[in-house]
Parts: structure tokens; C-alpha cells; sequence
């Protein structure tokens, strides 16, 4: 009797996705490799033959055949949050207390602990239960679209089993996890790179990002990427507890960590910690800390965020791994603005995933602080297991003749004359066309925070200036003129020539926010350029305001009024930005629609619990009236709203005299 297509390929779809499940998720197959290829050869038959029945949630879909040309961007639906780093059990312990600072009188909080795994952040967007969007986390609130090369994580469910979704109103859904490299798989991929004579990965995490970037999903496949989900968020289900939510992402046939615990009290959070410090190495992936998370999604809700991090969960860091070497000389770097700083040159030595050769030391204060010299045996340790630094020295393997540190006279760069600011520990090159400083402002400029050409790093930048192509940033908008002598430089060729060149024009749709920090004005940083980008909208009213306009910017000070002006006023700056401007980039933004003015020009600052809305709901309704929120209490704060337990910040508001409002009289105000 023969088969019906239809009723065959779902019958062969199901018993793939089960033992997908079973092999890639619970690590408990149930059948050979010859059985499950010869399960797969069957449903490509039926599906070559009945091109019609074809789903995007076939398994036979996972790896596509498109190179993806660029990575779209994707607005997140809810932030993408970082969170805040704890170094020890007393910080936890202020954790805590401020958790419960946050809380109404009374409430009884408990804790979910799981490992902080070392990976890259992802979004996974699912509707009607098929797999439609996954992305980065990006800046937190916009992310890179990578859908096609997640497809390719055997662990993650195309489709998820259907028959809860009625139940629990999830047709449309999110869940976010952490894509990680497990280390068996990277001690090979490095090993075959090494064969290959290719640049191996640092670390894990390292390997994890480049692969996850990818533009061929069929590269992607080859190296098995790993995911754990720990999030699952849906407009629609009354979700209740993130414990839960862990079990409810396990049922539906995600992927999670089995190894999370829920705490009913702070010391069982510290028991946890102390356990996994202990035991991490025995795991075949790398974890950095714990995340501790307040169990009770309403309690979160209430806690709400600051900044870029939750109030309510940290990551519990642990100690970093130290090793001795070393030190053969100190050499001195010149950054963008001309600071110099020195760098402790290392006998190479294997720490924490990665080959150690060099580490900071700051700045001339800290060597003399420290008393470290060349030829001494050094302590290094990666700071958070990413940056290296020296920690101290072994005085008793000191040689007789080793002598203190001092500063270069001359710029290591360009020879010119150096200078120390009074106020400031930095020494400073004063010759603004020094390669290097050159050199840093344009890799500053192509930074993934500031104008993110792909493609344009270290190395392409070193060799542009070198080879007298690129000046300054603004050269960047004109190597497309000089295609054909790019192209034959060795190991360059014209497909990745013709990437960074589109990566460029790409650039150009930057919003004015990213453009002025981009520029890199000193002490302008990421969150001062976007104040200034949406109080001032162009960069010509921005070149024309006073000190005294500058600083009337809630959170702007003297110190960054002063640098803006100074850049401005200078003749070098004023052509590159007429040069970039001819260029295309983006130098204006269009105001924000509010749906009224009756805040305008108003500061205000959120303390203590409310009780009908989340504080972000709180901001989101002053912006919408033209007000903006502030972190801090100052003079130029115009109203504080008060929820219950308030604390320094309403005392600070009563001694300054500030209007300040209770919840009922904020909420009658916006009617």
C-alpha cells in the first residue's frame, strides 16, 4: 500500500524533532546515527518529490544555502539589559538590602540562581510556534539579525510542541539565552585553524561571536555552537515567576540549565556561589559567575531598571585566575587623544583561555604605586577573566640592577615635546597629527558604538595610514575613489575590499547620536553625545550654543561644555566636519513626537516603590509629555515623585527645596 506524502513527512518531522531533543538537549539518544540519517534521507526524498509540503520548520530547513550580505538590524520589544557586577559576598550582601529597600514593607523575596555562562547574548522570536527572529543583544535596545545561522544550533526548536501554546496564550513569544562554544569543540576548531594556517580564536566567547557573525550558514554548521535559554517573556500570558519560567521553557523543548537553584534567603544565594566557584572547572563549558534574579516577576516589575541594568538580579563575578611571569620591558602607547600609556610586555604565558603576551598599567602613578620595573616576576590576572593586568610584583626575585620607571621625554610616536595637564595623572603628546593618535581616532570613529564599519579594525587602519590612504576619519568616505589601488594590495582582494566599501556607505545611515560620538570629542561618551544630539538636533546649533546652554543639559558639566566648544572652535575640526558632511553623514535628528509639551524642559527623578506602574512606565509617560528622567537629585532637578521607602534622593530634594509629588499627584498630572 503506498504512503501518503503528507501523512509520512509529518510522521518523519515528529520523530526527527524527538530525537533532535533527546540527542541535543537531554543528551540521551535513543537511536544510532545510521537510524537517524536514514530517517532524514527519507523525509529529503518525500519532500524532493512533494516540493509543495515544504515548511520553514522542516529539519531539512535548518541550514540554508544563503550567504547573508549584512546583518538587518532588529528593534528588541523589551530591552536587552547588561547586568551589574558583584565582586564579593559583602556586595551581595548590599544587593540584597537594596532589593528589599525597593520592595514594600514585609514582602518576602526569593532568589533564582543559575550560572552566568560565558557566550554571546541572543533574542529569540517566536510565532504561531515557529522560529521567525533571532538577534543579537547589540546596544540593548537594537540588536543584528541572525536567524539563519541560530537555525543552524541543532538545540534550538524550529517549531515548539504546540500542544501548550493553546493552553498557555503563547502564539506569540520571546526567549533569550546565551549561545556559547563548549571547550572540546574550540580546542579543535583552534587546532584545525592552526593546521590551516589561519588566526585562532582567544577564547571560547571569542570564537562563539566570530562564528555567530558569519555570513554562510553552511560555515556555521560545521562549528557546533551551543545554546542555553533562560528567558521567556510574552505580552499576552500572565507569567508569574522566573523559576517557573525555566521549567516552562524546558517543557516547551528549550534548551536550559539544569544547574539553577531557587533561594528562599540570601544565605542559600552565597551557599550557591561558594559551591560553583568551587566547581566550575569540571564543567566542559566556561562559566564567569552566577546571575541571581529575583524569583517573583511582579517584584521585578516594581524594582524596575537603572540605566542599563536591572535593580533586580546582578552577576555574581568570580574571582579572577592569576599566573606569574615575567616582565621583559615596559613600552608606552599613544591613545586618540594624544594620552600615553604603558603597557607591561610579558613573557607569553596560558591564562583563563588565552595566551597572555601583554598587559595595561594605567599610568605612571600606578608602576611607582606599585614599584614595577622591568625584569620583575609579575602577578597577572584578567579583570572579569577579559582585560589583563598586573596585579603585583615578587620583591624577593628582584635583580640588584633594576631601576624605577620613568617617563619618556618625547612622544614614543612622533618625537614631539609631551605634556602633563596639573589636575590630571595622564601625559599628554601635543602634536595632533601624530600617526598614532591619528590612528586611534579613526578606529574610535569605525567602532561598533560610533559610526560600526564592519571590517574596518586595527589592522585596516594601521595599514590605510601607513600607506598615506587615510588622514583622518573623513578619508574614510573617499576610499571608494581608490578601489582599484586597494583591491592589489596583498591578502586584500576585492570581495573584501568591496565589503568594507559597502560596510562605509552603510555607515551613513548612522543617527546623529552615534555621528557626535563618533567624532570623538573628549568626555563626550555614548550617553552625553545622545543628550546633546536631542536637546540640540543639528550639529549647528550644537557648534553655535554657549558654555552656559551646553550646561544647561541636565547632567552636562563644565568639563564637557568646555571640550565641546574647544573642538568646535578649532579650524581642523570645522573642515572635517564640512568634509563629512559633503560625505552624507548624518549631522541632524528629527525631534521626537510627544503627545504633549506640558513637560517640556522639566527634570525629574524617580525614588522609592510606585505601585500602579513600573518606573519605566513612569519615564516612558514624562517623555511622552516632553519631560526627561534623571538618575540623580541636583538644582536643576524640577520634581521628584515619590513612591514608598524613598530614600536619600527625597532629602536631598527637601533640602533643596524641589517640587516633590506623590504617586496620586504625578498620575493626576499627566491626565
Amino acid at each position: 500500500m503506498k504512503k501518503n506524502p503528507q501523512h509520512r513527512i509529518e510522521e518523519l518531522r515528529d520523530l526527527i524533532r524527538e530525537h533532535d531533543h533527546r540527542y541535543f538537549v537531554l543528551a540521551q539518544p535513543s537511536i544510532s546515527d545510521f537510524e537517524y540519517d536514514q530517517l532524514l534521507k527519507e523525509l529529503n526524498q518525500f519532500e524532493s518529490e512533494n516540493p509543495h509540503l515544504i515548511t520553514p520548520d522542516s529539519p531539512t530547513q535548518r541550514v540554508g544555502s544563503d550567504l547573508s550580505k549584512e546583518f538587518k538590524p532588529v528593534q528588541h520589544k523589551t530591552q536587552m539589559l547588561s547586568l551589574a557586577n558583584i565582586y564579593s559576598e559583602e556586595e551581595l550582601v548590599d544587593f540584597d538590602r537594596r532589593v528589599r529597600e525597593g520592595l514594600p514593607q514585609g514582602e518576602k523575596v526569593e532568589y533564582v540562581c543559575e550560572l552566568k555562562i560565558d557566550g554571546v547574548s541572543v533574542s529569540l522570536r517566536y510565532i504561531d510556534g515557529m522560529l521567525k527572529v533571532a538577534a543579537t543583544r547589540g546596544d540593548g535596545a537594537v540588536g543584528d539579525e541572525v536567524t539563519n545561522n541560530v537555525r543552524t544550533i541543532r538545540s534550538v526548536p524550529l517549531s515548539v510542541k504546540r500542544n501548550f501554546l493553546k493552553d498557555l496564550l503563547l502564539d506569540e513569544f520571546e526567549v533569550r539565552g546565551e549561545v556559547y562554544m563548549e571547550l572540546e569543540t574550540f580546542k579543535k576548531l583552534n587546532e584545525e585553524r592552526e593546521l590551516n594556517g589561519e588566526k585562532t580564536f582567544a577564547n571560547p566567547r571569542n570564537s562563539a561571536a566570530g562564528t555567530l557573525k558569519l555570513q554562510d550558514p553552511q560555515v556555521v554548521a560545521k562549528r557546533p555552537l551551543q545554546i542555553f535559554l533562560y528567558y521567556l517573556f510574552s505580552e499576552k500570558d500572565d507569567l508569574k515567576y522566573q523559576h517557573e519560567n525555566l521549567q516552562l521553557l524546558d517543557l516547551l523543548g528549550f534548551r536550559i540549565n539544569k544547574n539553577f537553584r531557587l533561594c528562599k534567603n540570601l544565605d542559600e544565594v552565597i551557599e550557591f556561589c561558594r559551591e560553583w566557584e568551587a566547581k566550575k572547572d569540571e564543567l566542559p563549558y566556561e562559566i564567569d559567575g552566577v546571575v541571581i534574579k529575583v524569583n517573583s516577576l511582579k517584584q521585578q516589575k516594581i524594582l524596575g531598571n537603572i540605566a542599563k541594568s536591572p535593580r533586580w538580579a546582578a552577576a555574581y563575578k568570580f574571582k579572577p585566575k592569576q599566573a606569574t611571569t615575567l616582565l621583559n620591558n615596559i613600552t608606552w602607547q599613544v591613545g586618540r587623544t594624544g594620552s600615553l600609556t604603558p603597557v607591561a610586555e610579558l613573557k607569553p604565558i596560558f591564562l583563563a583561555g588565552s595566551t597572555i603576551s601583554r598587559a595595561t598599567l594605567h599610568n605612571i602613578d600606578e608602576i611607582r604605586r606599585k614599584d614595577i620595573r622591568e625584569g620583575d616576576l609579575v602577578v597577572i590576572e584578567k579583570g572579569g577573566d577579559v582585560i589583563p593586568k598586573v596585579v603585583s610584583v615578587d620583591l624577593s626575585k628582584r635583580s640588584e640592577n633594576s631601576e624605577e620607571i620613568k617617563l619618556p621625554n618625547t612622544c614614543p610616536a612622533c618625537g614631539s615635546k609631551l605634556f602633563k595637564p596639573a589636575d590630571e595623572v595622564a601625559v599628554y603628546c601635543d602634536n595632533s597629527l601624530c600617526p598614532e593618535q591619528i590612528k586611534g581616532r579613526i578606529l574610535h570613529f569605525a567602532s561598533r558604538g560610533a559610526m560600526d564599519i564592519e571590517g574596518l579594525g586595527e589592522a585596516l587602519v594601521n595599514l590605510f595610514v601607513d600607506l598615506g590612504f587615510l588622514h583622518d576619519y573623513s578619508d574614510i568616505y573617499s576610499l571608494n575613489q581608490k578601489r582599484e589601488k586597494l583591491v592589489n594590495i596583498e591578502r586584500l582582494g576585492e570581495k573584501s575590499i568591496d565589503n568594507l566599501l559597502n560596510a562605509i556607505e552603510e555607515s551613513k545611515k548612522r543617527s546623529f547620536d552615534k555621528v557626535l560620538f563618533a567624532l570623538g570629542i573628549r568626555y563626550v561618551g555614548a550617553g552625553a553625545a545622545k543628550k546633546l544630539a536631542q536637546h540640540f538636533l543639528s550639529i549647528d546649533k550644537l557648534s553655535e550654543a554657549t558654555e552656559e546652554e551646553i550646561e544647561s543639559i541636565h547632567e552636562i558639566g563644565p568639563s564637557i561644555s568646555k571640550s565641546v566648544k574647544r573642538f568646535f572652535s578649532d579650524e581642523n575640526n570645522s573642515k572635517l566636519i564640512e568634509r563629512l558632511n559633503k560625505a552624507g553623514i548624518n549631522f541632524s535628528l528629527e525631534k521626537k513626537e510627544t503627545e504633549s509639551s506640558k513637560f517640556q524642559g522639566k527634570y525629574f527623578v524617580l525614588t522609592g516603590t510606585l505601585f500602579s506602574m513600573s518606573r519605566e512606565e513612569a519615564k516612558e509617560k514624562i517623555e511622552k509629555n516632553g519631560g526627561h528622567v534623571s538618575s540623580s537629585v541636583s538644582r536643576n532637578t524640577h520634581y521628584v515623585i515619590a513612591g514608598e521607602n524613598s530614600g536619600s534622593k527625597l532629602d536631598k530634594a527637601q533640602k533643596l527645596d524641589i517640587t516633590i509629588l506623590t504617586e496620586e499627584q504625578f498620575l493626576e498630572l499627566i491626565k
